[in-house]
């Protein structure tokens, strides 16, 4: 498998995307936790396109719009045909006095503040602004972005979140904009697979970028979504595939697991992966990379990269080799559930 290697998103939508197996998370580049200079965020950027990486996802979220702002630049560069570009609606982002700008996680922003709408002239407004700022006549993926208790604070929020998008008309204007040929594929970006599952519940969608619910230390997914997934044709691309850090680092003092200090039961957890892992001389960042393209539904995965350096980390981690019998041992081990499908038994086509 290589970074060359592509995966077509589904089979039902009317224009043929075929994503990249690796693409580009845009997050990092809008100084998430971090400045990072333009400079490296456009090394960044041509590695990737130079490595042959086609399909870059960003959000306005990221960085109250530098994100996209940035991709701008490359795209212009690579030439609006050669890539993949999805972004996400759910935010509005307005001007602002200084004190009341809302950078969320994010450094040294545009002095924006951020406003969540899902209703019919919000999506709108959101993609007009979006396609301004990439500089793009349009993208190919939007994703609804954000709807789940995980990011809305409860469930009651996430629910509220999601009627808003059904009954305000937000998810008409998205149908609208596939039905005119102006995107490909309407998803959602979140970091739960439950609400995944219950907007498949509600109507149909084409994909799901789902951060962190599907990797070496979690399967639950398995249990219902990922099965309709593969009864309706949809599309996953996974960002996350570290749990944001345990995963990269392995199970060190002060390791990260959904944005939080690492629970002994995890940190536990990936010592045994880790033991399986030096048996075998493989390296844990490598195997969790991998893992995640097993699953027949995952189309690409999504590791940020904030200079030319990290994403030839990336690249190189995507082409280690890695033995059949590392992936069985695992499941010997009880360290992957059962029902895991592994890379080796992998039978995505391009």
């Amino acid at each position: 498998m290589t970074a060359l290697t592509t995966r077509r998103l589904n089979a039902r939508t009317a224009r043929r995307l075929d994503l990249t197996v690796m693409g580009f998370g845009g997050a990092p580049l809008g100084n998430l936790y971090r400045k990072v200079a333009e400079a490296d965020a456009q090394a960044a950027l041509q590695a990737a396109f130079n490595h042959g990486i086609r399909y870059f996802d960003t959000a306005p979220q990221y960085g109250l719009g530098l994100s996209e702002m940035r991709f701008a630049e490359a795209i212009e560069r690579f030439g609006r045909q050669s890539v993949q570009l999805s972004t996400k609606i759910g935010r509005l982002l307005l001007d602002c006095e200084p004190d009341e700008v809302t950078p969320e996680a994010f450094v040294d922003v545009p002095q924006k503040r951020i406003v969540f709408d899902y209703s019919y002239d919000g999506v709108m407004r959101s993609y007009e602004a979006s396609r301004e700022r990439l500089r793009v006549a349009n993208a190919d993926i939007v994703f609804v972005h954000d709807v789940c208790a995980f990011s809305q604070g409860s469930q009651e929020a996430s629910d509220a979140r999601v009627r808003e998008l059904f009954d305000n008309g937000g998810y008409k204007a998205l149908s609208e904009l596939k039905a005119a040929g102006e995107i490909a594929a309407i998803g959602a970006g979140v970091n739960e697979w439950q609400v995944c599952e219950k907007l498949l519940g509600l109507a149909d969608f084409d994909c799901f970028l789902l951060a962190g619910r599907y990797t070496l230390l979690e399967q639950d997914a398995l249990e219902s979504f990922l099965p309709l997934c593969e009864k309706r044709d949809v599309g996953i691309i996974l960002g996350g595939p570290y749990n944001s850090g345990i995963l990269a680092t392995g199970a060190i003092e002060g390791a990260k697991y959904n944005y939080a200090d690492a629970p002994p039961d995890i940190l536990d957890r990936v010592r045994r992966i880790e033991a399986v892992c030096a048996a075998h001389s493989v390296p844990l960042i490598a195997a969790a990379l991998q893992f995640v393209l097993g699953h027949p539904c995952v189309k690409t995965v999504i590791p940020g990269a904030v200079n030319a350096a990290e994403v030839e980390a990336n690249i190189a981690l995507l082409h280690r080799i890695i033995p059949p019998a590392f992936w069985s041992d695992l499941r010997t081990e009880g360290l992957v559930r059962p029902d895991a499908p592994l890379p080796n038994e992998a039978s995505n086509a391009a």
